[in-house]
């Protein structure tokens, strides 16, 4: 049996993880705390740790794993901005589901968008109170508009399609092109003058951070829509305020948000929320904010957990070695270059 500490589990969470870790001699200790400096003692007796994108893996968190003889961190999510993959190379392996549902992600993206341009989210709030008035709900077409889409992995790439099926020009940014693609890649500084739609799907590293800065805002279209669904931290939240009180941003759709880590996923509705640029953000007519949702399909949700009792099994059963491990030998992390016969370390 190998025992795996579950941190900020949830409902949902739940059923299918109990199903996969039942066939296959996993067992989860579900844990509704983050993980962090305070709680990583619950990890005590465990193999493993199952931790998500709010969860806080840093160099003493690791190191007390390691002191506890956690050998794995698994992540149940495709990002790791959150782990301190450098503190845990030697020590302890990490592994992540790279792609479990690229489409929720890129349909989410969508409909935030055809919400925000259609003024859905008024009308339904309007029609509840039976008020039938027109006035205020004028949107515009998505046909013929240009979207600037800055990383095209698997999530950008199907965003892309989707795009192309309601008429609209497609430019593209990202750090490394895939060759031979047929993409039209651009720099930053065009996609930011040329796009009436922006949409991020790239990770969140020290290269990515604020790539939606003040100045970058400056050289936008006025009027711009920029739609985030992958890290909080690619939008520098201040700058997005000003511009939007600035009239430049004519509307922003987030799904995440640069200090969600204590507030997305709990019901806040009964208290004062303390973080006050996420109360300005919520207040403007012009912004949508679901709480990083984007992911919550039932599809999903199951491969999440199938992938991630197969990254534990291959771990523990294969002497170490997994193809989804996050390796910082080689500097590469995520795709690394060595042949994955062998441990990281």
């Amino acid at each position: 049996m190998i025992k795996t500490a579950f941190y900020d589990a949830k409902a949902y969470d739940k059923p299918s993880f109990e199903n996969y870790g039942h066939l296959h001699n996993v067992q989860f200790r579900f844990l509704e705390t983050k993980l962090n400096e305070d709680t990583v003692e619950l990890a005590r007796g465990c193999d493993a740790v199952c931790v998500f994108v709010n969860d806080t893996v840093n160099e003493r968190v690791i190191d007390r794993l390691y002191e506890l003889g956690v050998k794995l961190i698994a992540l149940r999510s495709a990002g790791y901005n959150n782990v301190d993959v450098r503190a845990a190379f030697g020590k302890i392996h990490v592994v992540h589901v790279p792609s479990y549902s690229p489409y929720a992600v890129a349909e989410h993206a969508i409909a935030l968008l055809l919400t925000s341009v259609r003024r859905i989210h008024k009308a339904y709030n309007r029609t509840r109170e039976f008020n039938f008035s027109l006035s205020g709900l004028t949107g515009f077409d998505l046909h013929g508009k240009t979207v600037g889409v800055i990383g095209t992995g698997r999530i950008g790439r199907i965003f892309m399609d989707i795009c192309r099926g309601f008429g609209m020009n497609i430019i593209a940014y990202d750090q490394f092109p895939a060759k031979d693609s047929g993409i039209a890649y651009v720099s930053l500084e065009e996609l930011f003058r040329r796009s009436d739609i922006i949409s991020l799907h790239c990770p969140l590293t020290e290269e990515t951070r604020h790539t939606i800065n003040a100045d970058a805002i400056g050289k936008m279209k006025k009027g711009v829509i920029i739609i985030n669904t992958s890290r909080g931290g690619l939008i520098d939240t201040e700058a997005l305020l000003e511009g939007i009180k600035a009239r430049k941003v004519g509307a922003a759709c987030l799904d995440v948000y640069e200090e969600e880590a204590d507030i997305f996923f709990e019901d806040r509705s009964g208290h004062i929320l303390n973080d006050e640029l996420l109360s300005r953000l919520i207040s403007m007519p012009n912004v949508i904010v679901t709480s990083h949702q984007a992911f919550l399909t039932e599809e999903a949700l199951n491969n999440i957990a199938e992938t991630t009792v197969n990254n534990i099994l291959s771990f523990f059963e294969n002497d170490g070695i997994c193809d989804n491990e996050l390796c910082y030998r080689c500097g590469h992390i995520e795709s690394c270059k060595k042949e994955r016969r062998e441990k990281c370390f």
